[in-house]
C-alpha cells in the first residue's frame, strides 16, 4: 500500500490536464505541455470539481505498488513543470575553468586537451552568470538529467575541489600527502 499514492495530486490555477485514449495524460500551462504515457497497472481520473488527480490501482502484479506513487508523483512534478519550471545550479571551481555559451551549445574548457562541447537539449536553457551555471526547464527529469551529464564531465574532486559541483553542495577536503622526514 502506497501512501504517497494514495495522496491525490492538486492541479494548480493555470493548469489544464487531458487525458488521451492509450494511457496518455497531456499537462499544458503557462510555460509549456508535458507529455506522460502510464503503465497498464495504473489507473489515473482527472476530477474536474475538486481539481485534482487520482491514481489508482487498476491491476495488482509485483510492480504496481512502485509505480503507484512514481506515477502520482510525475504527474505532481509535471503541474509544477508547466506552472513554475525547475531549475538547477553548477558552479565550476579551478585555476583555468571557463564555461562559455555559444548559441545552444556550452563550450567548457575543464583542463583537459581539448575544449569540450555540449549540446543543449530541447525544453532546456542554460544562463551563465560568473562560474555559476543555471540550468532551467519544465521537465524535471531532463532538468536533472542534463544537468547530472555536465557534472560528470569533471566532478569536484576532494584535494583541491576543482571541478562541478552544485550549489550548496558541501564536499569534504581532503588533506593531501605529508613531506616526511628522511628517518
Amino acid at each position: 500500500m502506497s501512501r504517497i499514492g494514495k495522496k491525490p495530486v492538486q492541479i494548480l490555477d493555470g493548469v489544464t490536464i487531458e487525458m488521451e485514449k492509450p494511457r496518455t495524460v497531456i499537462v499544458k500551462g503557462p510555460k509549456g505541455t508535458l507529455t506522460f504515457r502510464y503503465e497498464r497497472e495504473m489507473s489515473v481520473e482527472v476530477n474536474a470539481e475538486t481539481k485534482e488527480v487520482a491514481v489508482t490501482v487498476a491491476r495488482s502484479s509485483k510492480r504496481s505498488p512502485a509505480l503507484w506513487g512514481t506515477t502520482a508523483r510525475i504527474l505532481e512534478n509535471m503541474i509544477l513543470g508547466v506552472k513554475n519550471g525547475f531549475q538547477k545550479q553548477l558552479e565550476l571551481n579551478g585555476v583555468g575553468y571557463r564555461m562559455a555559451l555559444k548559441g545552444r551549445s556550452l563550450d567548457l574548457a575543464l583542463g583537459f586537451s581539448h575544449p569540450v562541447v555540449v549540446a543543449i537539449p530541447e525544453g532546456i536553457d542554460a544562463k551563465i552568470e560568473g562560474n555559476v551555471m543555471t540550468i532551467t526547464g519544465i521537465d524535471k527529469r531532463a532538468v536533472g538529467q542534463f544537468t547530472a551529464n555536465i557534472r560528470a564531465l569533471k566532478p569536484v574532486e576532494p584535494y583541491k575541489g576543482k571541478g562541478f559541483r552544485y550549489v550548496g553542495e558541501i564536499v569534504r577536503r581532503k588533506e593531501g600527502k605529508k613531506a616526511g622526514s628522511g628517518s
